[in-house]
């Protein structure tokens, strides 16, 4: 081979093997992508690990009018036993009373236009729910027991999947109840059914044997525990007779402002005969009050 010929061979070889050493540069392309937040859905149901509220929330959400309980066939695939999470549950479709305490979360923009159990669109503005056994579909009223507030929902899909949770509220809905800033609250849970007057009746039975149900025409009573200035003292007052009194009377306990005034009351009852009964139960002063 001629001088010349082996010199450029020479170069072209070392040219080679420079290239064939180089580093490759990385890039947004070769990188394998590592989720910062991890995320967790859980089967059939409402838990979200990072959920959190709508970017832009509607003006008078608070105005949103509650579910109105209406006769509807349930929807069989929804109402199958079915597993979560390492549990088992079974759906009662039973038309039987309901009535529970616990914990509710509420669940939000992660999963607003995903389909439910029921097939139907989760709107978080709506005012629907997720139970892991009450029928799909059907209605509850819902009341925090920390303030009293009290709405009605249509259960419409599975979940929370948590030993420590008893529902998963729409957003709308823990907006009306006052703990979409908390996050969870204490509520209690009691199942309704439409009424021939468009109204809605409620499942939970009186917290005495000797109470009768309010009927219509009823004027309501209460049995006043307490009566504050200010709502912070109303607040201890209803936190200390929860942590008391059996969990049957829950559902009747709440905090009203009437006249100035924030009333610590247990009811409603239908009449004063029985207010009284439940004050000697209770072992407490009887303070009747109306609406």
């Amino acid at each position: 081979m001629q001088p010349v010929l082996r010199w450029l061979w020479l170069v072209f070889v070392s040219l080679v093997l420079v290239a064939c050493s180089t580093v490759k540069t990385a890039s947004a392309t070769n990188q394998s992508a590592t989720p910062t937040n991890k995320k967790t859905v859980a089967k059939n149901g409402a838990y979200f690990q990072n959920d959190g509220p709508a970017d832009h929330i509607p003006v008078n959400l608070n105005l949103v009018p509650d579910a109105v309980p209406q006769e509807e066939p349930l929807i069989k695939s929804a109402n199958l036993p079915y597993s979560a999470l390492g549990m088992s549950f079974r759906p009662d479709v039973r038309e039987k009373p309901y009535h529970a305490t616990g914990r509710a979360s509420w669940y939000g923009k992660q999963f607003h236009g995903r389909k439910t159990t029921s097939g139907e669109r989760y709107d978080m503005f709506a005012m629907t729910a997720a139970h892991p056994t009450l029928p799909i579909p059907s209605y509850a009223r819902v009341t925090n027991l920390t303030n009293g507030k009290s709405v009605v929902v249509r259960i419409n899909d599975r979940g929370p999947f948590h030993k420590s949770r008893l529902m998963d509220l729409s957003f709308a809905a823990a907006y009306k109840l006052g703990f979409v800033k908390q996050g969870s609250a204490k509520i209690a849970v009691d199942r309704v059914w439409p009424a021939a007057d468009d109204t809605y009746v409620a499942s939970a039975q009186p917290v005495t044997e000797p109470v009768r149900e309010l009927k219509a025409g009823d004027n309501p009573k209460y049995l006043q525990l307490g009566s504050f200035t200010k709502l912070a003292n109303a607040e201890a007052l209803l936190q200390k007779m929860l942590d008391q009194l059996d969990d049957k009377y829950d559902s009747k306990l709440g905090i009203v402002n009437q006249e100035g005034l924030y009333k610590v009351r247990l009811g409603p009852f239908p009449s004063d005969e029985a207010v009284r009964t439940v004050a000697e139960n209770l072992h407490v002063e009887t303070v009747i009050s109306s609406l």
